[in-house]
C-alpha cells in the first residue's frame, strides 16, 4: 500500500499558572476565552505548560474533542506540568509517558541541576507515524536547561525515538538561537524550526499580559522532523474586547503534512 499524506494541526501554549495577582488577566477571566482559542485553529495536536491538575482538568472539561493523554502519569497537585491532548478522529495513541528532567529521569517530581522547579517533557507515539513531545525548561539558568535537554535527548535515544516523524514543542524558556537550540542540534540534526524555514521574522512569544509585545524572541517553539512538511506556522495575539489575553505568552499554530500507511512501523523499527 502506498503512503498518504494528511494535514495536522498543532498547538502549543504555556496557559500561566493561576496566579492572583494577575488581574484582571486571573485564571477564572482568561480560562474560557483560552480554550475557545486553543480549539480555534481545530488542534489535531495539542501541547500546554504551566498547569496544576485542578487547572488542567478546568481547561480540559472546556477543550471539546480532544482527549488528554496522561494515562501513564501520578499527579502530585503542587507541580506544575506539560500536557498532551489530541483528537482520537485523527490520530490513534499507542504508547505515551513523562520525562523528568534531572539525575533520575524516572522519579516522579525528581529535581536537579539547580532547577528552580521539578521539570519534566511529556512524550507520545501515534499509529500515523508521529511522535511528540512537550516539554517546559527552567525559566532562570542557562545551564540548567542545557542539563535538562540533555536528559531529554538522551531518555529519547533509549526510547528509540530519535525519527524522522517527531515534533518536539513546548516552551524552552529561550531564544532559538541559543544553547538549549544549539545542543538539540547536535544530537538530533534533522530537527528544523518551521518558523525560520518559512522565513518568518522573530517575535517575542512571551509577552508578560502585553507588556513586552514589540521586543524579545520566541521562548515557545515546534521543532519537526523531516518527514513532516511545514505549511503554517505563526503566533495568535487575539486579545478579548475587554482587553484580556488567554494567556502570558501567545498561543503557537502550525500545520504540516505528514506521511502516513501501512509500512510507518515498519520504518519507525528500522530508524
Amino acid at each position: 500500500m502506498c503512503n498518504m499524506t494528511k494535514t495536522l494541526s498543532i498547538v502549543t501554549s504555556n496557559i500561566r499558572y493561576a496566579e492572583p495577582k494577575d488581574e484582571p488577566h486571573s485564571w477564572s477571566n482568561r480560562r474560557d476565552f483560552l480554550a475557545e482559542r486553543l480549539l480555534d485553529f481545530g488542534p489535531d495536536l495539542l501541547a500546554t505548560q504551566e498547569g496544576r491538575k485542578w487547572q488542567v482538568d478546568e481547561i480540559t472539561e472546556r477543550l471539546i474533542g480532544l482527549t488528554r493523554i496522561d494515562a501513564h502519569r501520578d499527579w502530585i497537585a503542587d507541580l506544575m506540568y506539560p500536557c498532551l491532548f489530541y483528537n482520537e478522529k485523527e490520530l490513534t495513541l499507542r504508547e505515551s509517558g513523562d520525562i523528568w528532567l534531572s539525575k533520575s529521569p524516572s522519579l516522579v517530581g525528581s529535581r536537579s541541576f539547580g532547577s528552580e522547579f521539578p521539570r519534566l517533557c511529556t512524550w507520545a507515539t501515534f499509529e500515523e507515524r508521529l511522535f511528540a513531545v512537550n516539554v517546559h525548561l527552567d525559566n532562570e539558568h542557562s545551564d540548567t536547561r542545557v542539563h535538562q535537554i540533555r536528559v531529554l535527548l538522551q531518555q529519547i535515544r533509549q526510547l528509540q525515538q530519535i525519527t524522522r516523524h517527531a515534533l518536539l514543542m513546548g516552551d524552552f524558556n529561550e531564544a532559538p538561537d541559543g544553547p538549549v537550540r544549539a545542543t538539540i542540534g547536535e544530537e538530533w540534526p534533522e530537527l528544523t524550526d518551521p518558523w525560520l524555514e518559512l522565513g518568518l521574522e522573530e517575535e517575542s512569544s512571551h509577552h508578560c499580559f502585553g507588556e513586552s509585545i514589540d521586543y524579545g524572541s520566541r521562548v515557545d517553539w515546534i521543532l519537526s522532523g523531516p518527514s513532516l512538511v511545514s505549511q503554517q506556522i505563526f503566533l495568535d495575539k487575539s486579545q478579548t474586547d475587554d482587553g484580556i489575553y488567554p494567556s502570558d505568552h501567545f498561543i503557537l499554530k502550525a500545520r504540516f503534512t505528514l506521511e502516513t500507511g501501512d509500512e510507518s512501523r515498519h520504518d519507525a523499527e528500522q530508524e
